[in-house]
């Protein structure tokens, strides 16, 4: 029978039926295996991580701080605790004469059941890589846990100032948790083994849905607070509250203001036009013509307001400012005088007013033009503008 028991048997338990029935610092990755990792915790609670820290301690040495950790053998085999009581101090060969190298730093165990020689211990050690143009770390073998890989520089000795251990050290440690544990996230985030497995991703607590790592405010149909911005949408109808203050909206592309607007545009420069038609271009002004997009809301309607500074060379003779709107190329509102403000003054006077517009299309990008124009006379008469303005507030 395949069946494995520990402490049941009154003789004959082995160590793989130890290994096996094992229930405790573990982080599954399926019915059976574990995944390989660093127990978490570190002195005082400052760090997630500091089991196997390792550092240069000398040129061509590094010390290998004490901690814990799991090692997954084949799925027979089971899995191996090991625990380094005390640091250590392991030492690199020296360089290549020409090229730099990539070794890796492992907690290796050796199980002659399994490997055919002679040993049975766990170990750490260093596997050397290959000395080349492009070097590449080794490849990892069967029942190895990579703590670190470590270029060696081309030349590096003992006697010519070794390993440069600030910049030589890439850290490849992983943690594991007990069975239902939080996993603090280091490296790479890799798959759930279960729905309802959580992990904490350094910004977001995360729950496996099964096929994907959901963050805990998505799980909940909560908002993302603005610390955890960066998260990843999960469907589309998805809140978060962005790092400028404002609630947004997933629509399944891109994240929009719940809320959109006000839209606003002016121009404070004086322009004129003696044009008796409209026209959207004023004598003196840098920049024409005087647009505004928007977006319209779920509500198809929105507030728009517009209006100025104007007058015209006669007291007799009106000056115009009207909005055209439109669609991409279709007209939804035309000119109309009267929708425009107007007056008739050789002063300056402010004039606006707002107006309602609806049965817009939801999501539709629509733009607001302004047209001015004054009224026929002989002779021809100037109608002068000064700080335009348009303004759309979304309507709930």
């Amino acid at each position: 029978m395949n069946l494995r028991s520990s402490w049941v048997t009154e003789t004959g338990q082995t160590r793989e039926d130890t290994r096996l029935t094992q229930t405790g610092v573990t982080t599954m990755t399926n019915p059976v295996q574990v995944r390989s990792g660093v127990l978490p915790g570190s002195y005082g609670g400052q760090y997630r991580l500091s089991g196997f820290w390792t550092f240069g301690s000398a040129a061509m040495s590094a010390t290998v701080s004490e901690g814990r950790a799991v090692i997954q053998g084949e799925i027979s085999q089971g899995v191996f605790p090991v625990t380094l009581p005390a640091s250590e101090v392991v030492t690199f060969a020296p360089g290549n004469a020409l090229y730099s190298r990539k070794d890796l730093l492992v907690l290796k165990i050796y199980d002659k059941l399994y490997d055919g020689g002679t040993r049975t211990e766990a170990t750490i050690e260093i596997i050397q890589g290959a000395a080349t143009q492009d070097p590449q770390a080794p490849a990892v073998p069967p029942r190895c846990l990579p703590l670190y890989e470590v270029t060696v520089p081309a030349g590096a000795s003992a006697g010519n100032g070794g390993i440069p251990w600030q910049s030589a050290l890439k850290d490849l440690r992983t943690p594991v948790v007990a069975l239902g544990g939080i996993l603090p996230v280091e490296g790479p985030s890799l798959p759930g083994a279960y729905p309802g497995q959580y992990q904490d991703a350094g910004g977001a607590l995360q729950r496996w849905d099964g096929g994907a790592w959901v963050s805990y405010p998505s799980a909940l149909g909560g908002i993302i607070p603005s610390s955890a911005s960066t998260t990843p949408a999960s469907y589309t109808g998805q809140y978060r509250d962005s790092t400028t203050g404002r609630l947004q909206r997933w629509d399944g592309t891109t994240w929009v203001p719940v809320v959109a607007g006000p839209y606003f545009v002016d121009n404070r420069d004086y322009g004129d036009t003696t044009s008796t038609t409209y026209t959207s271009t004023l004598t003196g002004r840098i920049n024409n013509p005087l647009t505004l997009s928007f977006v319209a809301p779920p509500s198809k309607a929105v507030v728009i307001g517009f209006g100025c500074k104007l007058r015209s060379t006669s007291p007799d003779h009106y000056a115009f400012m009207a909005l055209k709107l439109m669609q991409g190329s279709t007209v939804i509102s035309d000119l109309e005088d009267d929708y425009a403000v107007l007056a008739a003054s050789q002063n300056m006077v402010s004039v606006s007013t707002m107006t309602r517009q609806s049965g817009l299309t939801a999501g539709a990008t629509y733009t607001l033009t302004a047209y001015f124009r004054v009224v026929p006379s002989t002779p021809a008469l100037k109608a002068g503008f000064d700080n335009t303005f348009i303004r759309v507030d979304p309507l709930p």
